[in-house]
């Protein structure tokens, strides 16, 4: 079964402890010896495998006992490139607006006043 946002709480903590009673019983150990190997009480071992919620340093000693402990990088990545940020650090990059060159056709001779441009014509 795959973890998804649909799941309760309770649900995950329970999928979670299949896997990782899958784990210990695939390496033939028995819940006192991985309890023992882990560093962590076999009644918190239990619970784990149970689904209920213990703390976190149990969860570790037991993920690093078994070498998983490195899923957690995946799990919870140091930092996530949301659309929106990607987006935005691309907008920096390009330029939004374009500066006049000196001395072209914007730079106005001394003697002409200063015009909008949507001035009409007197003849027109």
């Amino acid at each position: 079964m795959h973890l998804n946002e649909l799941m309760t709480d309770d649900a995950v903590l329970a999928e979670l402890g299949r896997r990782l009673e899958r784990h210990r019983v695939q390496r033939n150990r028995t819940q006192a010896e991985m309890a023992e190997q882990a560093g962590i009480g076999r009644a918190t071992l239990q619970r784990l495998e149970r689904g209920e919620s213990v703390q976190m340093t149990s969860m570790i000693k037991l993920l690093r006992t078994l070498g998983l402990l490195t899923a957690l990088d995946a799990a919870v990545p140091e930092s996530i490139d949301l659309p929106i940020a990607q987006l935005e650090r691309e907008q920096r990059k390009v330029r939004q607006r374009a500066r006049g060159s000196r001395g072209g056709p914007a730079a106005a001779s001394a003697d002409e006043p200063w015009r909008w441009g949507d001035e009409r014509q007197a003849g027109a």
